[in-house]
């Protein structure tokens, strides 16, 4: 029995968590079977290899079976191994850097050795489970309960929804095979659509004339969706915010228009978005970005260029190599290492998106005649969303960063907000309000007529904090002195203010966005013509 149960929990605890209780199968029917199986098997040592085998294996699965609730829970899909098997790498780098290298490395270490322990042990009690000679009762025993299984699997596949018994091992390689099928087909899919999308602008007459040498500020906003607008959880504390975002760029004689585009990811894997903008086409998976990665296509940062534009990535979050970024061809990429913050980390997060906000005004917009395109990546409502900081009134204080240094200590602890759901939500909101009175406080302050600022979302948080059934959709904010500037992104249907219009559906996605913009801002677009 006590193998049963462990068999049966390893299998079923990943899926009752993802299900927030026990159910809907309380029975794995590859236990009963595996169990059902040793307790016929005689004794060899070949039976107790497969014993230990089986163990493993249990383990192993159960492991999958636990990437997949996390995957579903934090990036609102199921695990695909084809794809995901590089995220392990990116979760072992999140740990050290949250808990430290040698903590992290401990904590990743001490995991492994448990999973061995526990896979161990059960492969010792399968190995105890075969019938000694002369033990009747216990073939009967074991003939019976094999008998029982068998029968209960077909009748798993007639009533799928309506009994307490499922097949979690099967099912999960059911996927896996078919997102294996899919991914193998995705080269060729994607490839026509690559060869059907346009691709090189650079020769465009009068490209990018429309902005009349203005620099262009594209900054990705980490995790702001449209949930954190229209959830009734999160929409008291984000919309007096926006409100007062609005009066303080009337103040300052700002425009803004607002509208909404649809990412490609949820929770996480922010690149795709990133890259989805850049390149006009929908990357939806890992797969595609690396094929994206791999080709000679042009990008948004080869339109600027062409140009007469500099192009810089500001990413204070990418601290490892990042080849990446040089594929792109931006002209200078600033890295957590290259920015020369002296303040302290803020649990996940570099710095704050005050000081990135700040690098980027004092050190890098001024220091060329070409006018700027610069992609920058705001990382502070990037979860575990604490600490919360304030927005300091005086900019030129900011310096190298070491003003946030009262900081490193404030707030809760990540494992201590972690213990509650509602507390979470609660920083979540609050954290998106920082990032938006950072941005605005910047804009006031710095947009002038030779600036536009192009504030989006890369994607909605986690459906821990969205729940299952959100729109992708995020929130695009377009920010300039002269309101002419902005009459392209009306005529896209962005309305005047901070509130994206209402429609059916989720809107545009955000691979349209570079086909549109580099059409609307050349050209004809000089003369008036969208």
């Amino acid at each position: 029995m006590a193998t049963l149960v462990l068999a049966n929990s390893f299998l079923l605890i990943p899926i009752w968590i993802l299900n927030r209780g026990i159910g809907p199968h309380v029975l794995a029917l590859e236990a009963a079977v595996l169990t059902a199986a040793f307790l016929l098997l005689p004794t060899s040592s070949w039976t107790r290899l497969a014993a230990w085998v089986c163990g493993l294996v249990v383990v192993f699965v159960s492991v999958l079976q636990l990437g997949d609730t996390t995957a579903r829970m934090s990036l609102a899909r199921p695990l695909n191994l084809y794809l995901d098997i590089q995220l392990v790498s990116a979760i072992a780098n999140l740990l050290r850097g949250t808990l430290g290298e040698f903590v992290g490395t401990m904590v990743l270490a001490g995991g492994l050795i448990a999973l061995l322990t526990v896979g161990a042990l059960l492969g010792f009690l399968l190995s105890t489970l075969h019938p000694e000679p002369g033990q009747r009762r216990q073939w009967i025993a074991g003939a019976a309960a094999l008998a029982i299984a068998l029968v209960a699997v077909p009748t798993r596949w007639i009533h799928p929804n309506g009994v307490a018994l499922g097949l979690p091992a099967v099912q999960l390689a059911r996927e896996q095979v078919r997102h294996v099928r899919s991914m193998m087909q995705e080269n060729d899919r994607f490839g026509a659509e690559m060869a059907a999308a346009p691709d090189r602008y650079t020769s465009m007459p009068g490209l990018l004339d429309g902005l009349e040498g203005r620099d262009v500020i594209l900054a990705f906003v980490e995790s702001y969706g449209m949930s954190a607008l229209d959830d009734d959880r999160y929409a008291p504390t984000i919309q007096p915010r926006l409100a007062s975002m609005l009066e303080s760029f009337e103040s300052a004689g700002l425009h803004v228009v607002t509208g909404k585009l649809v990412a490609p990811s949820q929770g996480g894997m922010s690149w795709l978005g990133h890259g989805s903008v850049l390149s006009g086409l929908w990357l939806e998976n890992q797969l595609r970005y690396d094929l994206l990665l791999a080709s000679d296509r042009q990008t948004l940062v080869d339109d600027f260029e062409a140009a007469g534009y500099r192009t810089t990535a500001l990413m204070p979050a990418i601290t490892m190599a990042w080849p990446e970024g040089e594929r792109f061809g931006y002209d200078r990429i600033y890295a957590w290492q290259d920015i020369g913050y002296a303040g302290p980390p803020l649990n996940w997060v570099t710095m704050p998106d005050q000081f990135t906000w700040s690098y980027l005004e004092y050190t890098i917009r001024h220091t060329d005649d070409r006018p700027l395109f610069a992609e920058v990546g705001l990382i502070s409502s990037h979860a575990p969303w604490t600490p919360i900081l304030p927005v300091l009134d005086d900019w030129e204080s900011i310096g190298n960063g070491e003003v946030f240094a009262p900081f490193s200590d404030a707030g809760e602890t990540p494992e201590e907000l972690w213990r509650d759901g509602d507390r979470v939500r609660e920083h979540y909101a609050l954290a998106v309000g920082y990032a938006i009175d950072a941005m605005a406080s910047y804009a006031a302050r710095f947009v002038d007529e030779q600036t536009v600022l192009i504030a989006l979302g890369d994607h909605q948080p986690a459906p821990l904090i969205t729940g299952d059934d959100a729109t992708r959709s995020v929130p695009v904010h377009v920010i300039a002195r002269d309101p002419d500037v902005l009459e392209p992104f009306l005529r896209w249907d962005f309305l005047p203010g901070v509130l994206p219009p209402e429609m059916e559906g989720d809107g545009r996605r955000m691979d349209t966005f570079r086909d549109w913009f580099v059409n609307a801002y050349s050209g004809s677009a000089t003369e008036g013509q969208p």
